[in-house]
């Protein structure tokens, strides 16, 4: 009897988790460039109470009897299918179409990335860098921040779908400023996720491949005066949070009527 207790609770133990990560993507449905993650379950250890097989006597059970501990999360999984792709018509917003993400220097000059192209000015050193909304600096292909003249407005700013940053002088010729780097991972799921829209690389992840090298199949595609949008589904979430918390009140009622028959089982003295 004990062991249907435990099982329902490993159940409700689980649909917790699957609730709060649930909420985590209805939190950030307006996040820029936020990818929404699902929770994936495995079955925990099963009891074998009898075998199948050929006994002594030449008897045979087709099949066994096994009984199952329970449930337990492995793993948290992001999906990188893209967000709708919403027009600002901000000359710093950029828009990644693909499996691209950008590079920025984060904290203790770590090299992290992002799918948040809402990029921001900050003037350093009489010179205008380019940073996320966080302040950190946003790196070209060199692995270095990214500077220009203040003197050249941000709306002169021209990005080309492959990065290159220019502007037109008062001359009339295009001036290259830098390129942005974009990058791509060979298992984009093995990803860390840290704060503020940012990701590092992992051992799972393997080694960032810039696009600009020419190594990829498929590169990006930026668009300038665009962001991408969360790629949370309002309703599919509410699904899953319904269907989630039907399952931890079955797994409560399990508990429940297990309770109610040890309690049977206390009385039968009496």
């Amino acid at each position: 009897m004990m062991r249907s207790l435990w099982t329902a609770a490993s159940g409700m133990t689980s649909q917790q988790l699957n609730v709060d990560n649930i909420s985590n993507n209805l939190a950030n449905v307006n996040t820029v460039g936020y990818k929404k993650s699902r929770v994936e379950f495995k079955s925990l250890l099963y009891e074998t109470m009898q075998k199948a097989g050929v006994d002594e006597n030449g008897a045979g059970r087709p099949v066994s009897i096994q009984i199952g501990y329970g449930v337990r999360p492995i793993a948290t999984v992001k999906d990188y299918s893209m967000g709708n792709i919403e027009v600002t018509n901000n000359p710093l917003d950029i828009a990644i179409d693909g499996e691209g993400f950008f590079a920025v220097q984060g904290p203790n000059e770590e090299i992290m990335y992002t799918r948040d192209g809402s990029f921001k000015v900050s003037v350093v050193d009489d010179e205008t860098m380019l940073v996320t909304s966080d302040g950190y600096p946003v790196l070209s292909i060199d692995e270095e921040p990214i500077y220009f003249d203040p003197e050249v407005k941000i709306s002169d700013l021209i990005i080309g779908e492959d990065g290159i940053i220019s502007y037109v002088d008062e001359d009339g010729e295009t001036v290259e400023i830098s390129q942005l780097a974009v990058v791509q991972f060979p298992n984009r799921a093995g990803l860390e996720d840290v704060v503020r829209n940012l990701v590092r690389q992992t051992a799972a992840s393997g080694q960032p491949v810039y696009e600009a090298d020419g190594d990829v199949t498929k590169p990006s595609r930026l668009i300038q005066g665009s962001l991408e949008a969360s790629n949370v589904q309002v309703v599919e979430e509410m699904v899953k949070l319904i269907v989630a918390q039907r399952a931890y009140e079955i797994n409560s009622k399990a508990i429940q009527t297990s309770d109610d028959m040890l309690a049977q089982a206390n009385q039968l003295k009496r």
